[in-house]
């Protein structure tokens, strides 16, 4: 007799003591058992450590010495994890009851699938999406599929898409294995989009699967002039480590100018904080650009797919 497959569920945690409850008790009230909680914390100073231990103390805790970022927590986790599938959420997030079902049943019916996308609504207007799966385009930009959309049955399929958003995410650990974990250099930000072009660059795909919902409080413990200066850095680095060479002569030139127009915008808006901060993040890109270009190596030394079949699988340059 076959037994279900074990979901381990990574939740990285930072002063979000005010966020777990919710989180915790959404996962405990999963229709799909098999379920291992981990959440692994970065120092945090609000009681999040003896929240866990008191109040759930069938999760798992990690403990980190110091913050290490999104990357450093989920990493931690992941390594701990004992999952066939490994997902990563957000600790500001509520997990519809069927959720974990959803995307383990995806994975079971799919062994092509590396990388499973849920859909993501807004906490607070559970009719507007924040995600339905993560894209790429061709002049070098990533977004959120349907963001800020109202939930009118639009994105009601499921579909391949790029990517999934690194909040509710999830992973074979057979495909971990083989292409590794986050780039801890990310930190924050884009973390998601660099693992799923390792993943697409070797033949595994990533399945949306609207059956998976989840609710997320938007940029709760992350964004302003954070997420503005690791976006703009961030964006350098999956450029560089992950474009195929084929690609880079083909829209090269779109993604530079993409490039200069994000700076042009930036220095634009001078006055606001998140525009330096973005300007900040892009000088940063540049800076580790030779670092990214060692990590290209090995990047592109995996690669079992054609610069053509990857192409077909990025975006227009013109979607939102």
């Amino acid at each position: 007799m076959t037994h279900p497959a074990l979901l381990s569920i990574v939740i990285p945690n930072w002063n979000g003591a005010r966020f777990l409850p919710v989180c915790l008790d959404a996962l405990a009230r999963q229709t799909y058992t098999p379920l291992e909680i981990i959440v692994v914390d970065n120092a945090s100073q609000d009681g999040s450590q003896q929240l866990v231990q008191t109040q759930y103390p069938a999760v798992r805790l990690i403990e980190l010495p110091e913050n290490r970022g999104f990357t450093g927590a989920c990493n931690a986790g992941m390594q701990a994890a004992r999952g066939a599938f490994v997902a990563l959420l957000n600790n500001d997030t509520e997990a519809d009851p069927g959720w974990a079902a959803a995307v383990v049943e995806a994975f079971n019916r799919q062994p092509e699938i590396g990388i499973v996308a849920s859909k993501m609504l807004l906490f607070e207007q559970r009719d507007r999406i924040h995600t339905a799966g993560d894209y790429f385009t061709v002049d070098g930009r990533a977004g959120n599929r349907g963001v800020w959309q109202a939930d009118a049955g639009q994105f009601d399929r499921e579909e391949y898409v790029f990517s999934a958003c690194g909040g509710s995410s999830v992973y074979r650990r057979a495909m971990l294995d083989k292409i590794g974990l986050l780039d801890d250099d990310f930190f924050f930000s884009l973390e998601d989009i660099d693992l799923a072009w390792r993943a697409q660059l070797t033949g595994w795909r990533c399945l949306y699967t609207p059956r998976a919902v989840v609710y997320h409080h938007l940029s709760a413990t992350g964004g302003g002039v954070t997420a503005s200066y690791y976006d703009g850095r961030n964006l350098i680095f999956v450029l560089v480590k992950n474009v195929p060479a084929a690609l880079w002569r083909k829209y090269g030139g779109r993604i530079l100018r993409a490039q200069f127009r994000l700076a042009w915008e930036a220095l634009r808006a001078w006055r606001g904080a998140a525009a330096r901060a973005r300007l900040r993040g892009m000088l940063a890109g540049l800076r580790g650009m030779p670092r990214m270009w060692r990590k290209r190596r090995a990047v592109q030394a995996m690669r079992t797919v054609s610069a053509a079949d990857i192409e077909r699988i990025l975006s227009a340059p013109g979607v939102q």
